[in-house]
């Protein structure tokens, strides 16, 4: 039996993944910073909380982190734990770099000492690249952050690729586009759109606030995504891989196409509001997901409409979910 650490795994991408691994036979153990404070609905949700191990452990602490590493002796480290809104790094740019960048540094540096070969998964992020004239991006598109989170993914990137070539580490970073699921935190918009969109719906709101509709993005679906990760760490050779749809849609289209599916009509419901908007936005983002699906022979065929209907489905599950708990 393999054993995995997942950091952030109390996160949408640690519950997917942790479930994917449940599944392939994997003993399963991830970290919090805080165990009385931890929220694991989301590994609930999935029926995955009792089967994994969460320990404690503060990632911008050089000692915690070895210590973890050389008892877990983990075969397979994903470090997704990160500081994820890009609208939050804005407000705390420093802490955005200080969590987005130690931790990784820690935890190489960690996997370089032990007494046994770890392959190791650094999330990366489509935000690194900002805003670039040559579309779709690839995996040697240049970088051109666009916000501080942007800016940290992208040290935390090369800091991966250094320790890989200078030490010869199984080391990769996949380097995720927007991906979206019921288990998305509140703050981010997919989640408002689908979450207000349905409640529009059964009459319980009018209208929803959104901010800057004319971005475009490569949307893709969280499940297919973690699949992808675990894929990487699978190969003979380490290499850094592009995840997304290989499509764009802006935001206003996508909003539109929920509120069509729901018989809503996208001017009657949607109010624009500037100050949702940030200081610098990434205007256009899609990528090119060939290498991905040629060399991991990964799979991802869901339409932007086939995504969206996913995730109507999915919040519903979700909202019934958590009435039960609630009133349980």
């Amino acid at each position: 039996m393999k054993t995995a650490l997942i950091t952030g795994i109390s996160g949408q991408d640690g519950a997917y993944l942790s479930k994917l691994l449940l599944d392939k036979g994997y003993e399963v153990v991830g970290t919090t910073r805080d165990l009385d404070s931890v929220d694991l609905y989301r590994l609930s949700f999935l029926d995955a909380k009792e089967s994994v191990k969460v320990v404690g452990c503060s990632l911008d602490s050089e000692a915690e982190v070895g210590r973890l590493i050389e008892e877990i002796a983990p075969d397979e480290i994903y470090n997704l734990a990160a500081q994820s809104s890009v609208g939050y790094s804005f407000e705390n740019p420093i802490g955005a770099l200080k969590n987005n960048l130690l931790n990784v540094g820690y935890l190489l540096s960690a996997v370089k000492k032990a007494k046994k070969e770890i392959r190791f998964y650094q999330a990366s992020s489509s935000e690194m690249f900002g805003n670039i004239n040559e579309l779709p991006v690839k995996e040697d598109s240049y970088f051109h952050p666009s916000s501080p989170y942007g800016i940290s993914k992208a040290a935390s990137h090369w800091l991966t690729i250094n320790y890989r070539e200078g030490y010869d580490l199984y080391a990769v970073c996949g380097i995720l586009f927007n991906h979206e699921s019921c288990l998305r935190g509140q703050d981010y918009v997919t989640k408002k759109i689908i979450r207000g969109a349905i409640q529009i719906a059964e009459g319980r709101m009018h209208k929803l606030k959104l901010g800057n509709l004319d971005v475009t993005r490569d949307w893709g679906y969280a499940p297919r995504y973690v699949e992808a990760m675990w894929l990487m760490l699978q190969q003979d050779q380490p290499r850094d891989y592009l995840v997304c749809s290989g499509s764009s849609i802006s935001l206003k289209e996508f909003v539109v196409k929920v509120f069509e599916q729901l018989n809503l009509n996208f001017d009657d419901h949607v109010e624009i509001d500037k100050s949702l908007y940030r200081a610098v936005d990434l205007e256009k983002m899609w990528g090119d997901n060939s290498m991905t699906k040629d060399e991991l022979n990964w799979e991802y065929d869901l339409s932007i409409n086939q995504l969206i209907t996913h995730l109507l489905e999915d919040e519903r599950e979700f909202i019934l979910w958590q009435e039960k708990v609630a009133n349980s």
